[in-house]
């Protein structure tokens, strides 16, 4: 899962399909401290070889990263902090260890397009207590990996576009079609843009191929550039990689 990484110009934090189209709207209620109800929910749209139950839980666990990032807590907590890899850890051990009574709340499918609503409980005084640990540990991390790949780095670079470099952990020969399980969808960076109001703008899929003329085999280990055009309206983006 996946950090939001701060647009210049912005105030937002950045809490990362053109296959995959997701709408994202959570909601919360908010206390000063102590524990507090979070809900987020998530579209997801998918396609062959991710099966149907992989992508409703790609889509409940981005309800729940949805929910906690845009919670007033964790963003005024977080807000100090220009290190997007660290927003993101501090989120997903928050989702991972600190909410309880998670719920699916709702959950539907239309076609491909899978509907996941979730909710749960929290300890703002959690958010402080996690960032502290974090923030006292070491070692580099990467924004996000899964069993294809690793996002290194994220940056919006001078002419708008936003620059994501990735590394792929497998061989991806896009020329072959005899990809086992999800390999295939595990092999696509996802982008995700925002409004100022954090509201979903569009969303975006991209295969990781090793040049930007779509050289078709990576080879474990090989690092490649992808860039990706930024919505005239977009503040904020989250790059990230289906589990």
């Amino acid at each position: 899962m996946i950090p939001r990484l701060a647009i210049p110009g912005s105030s937002l934090l950045l809490l990362v399909t053109a296959h995959a189209f997701v709408f994202a709207a959570p909601h919360m209620t908010v206390g000063n401290n102590g524990p507090t109800e979070i809900s987020g929910d998530y579209r997801y749209a998918y396609h062959e070889p991710e099966t149907a139950a992989e992508a409703r839980e790609t889509a409940c666990t981005e309800a729940l990263f949805q929910a906690l990032s845009r919670h007033p807590t964790v963003r005024e907590q977080t807000a100090p902090i220009v290190d997007s890899r660290l927003i993101r850890s501090v989120i997903q051990t928050l989702a991972k260890q600190h909410v309880h009574d998670q719920r699916i709340v709702q959950q539907s499918e239309q076609g491909r397009t899978i509907y996941c609503k979730v909710s749960g409980r929290f300890d703002v005084d959690d958010v402080q207590r996690v960032l502290l640990a974090h923030t006292t540990g070491s070692g580099e991390q990467a924004l996000d990996q899964n069993r294809a790949l690793r996002i290194i780095s994220a940056r919006e670079a001078p002419d708008g576009t936003v620059v994501v470099v990735y590394q792929a952990l497998k061989r991806l020969d896009w020329l072959g079609t005899a990809y086992q399980g999800s390999l295939r969808e595990a092999a696509d960076v996802m982008v995700d843009f925002y409004d100022e109001q954090g509201t979903l703008l569009r969303s975006t899929r991209h295969p990781a191929r090793k040049t930007p003329g779509g050289e078709d085999i990576m080879n474990p280990g090989e690092i490649a550039t992808l860039k990706i055009a930024k919505p005239l309206n977009a503040k904020t983006y989250r790059v990230w990689l289906v589990k």
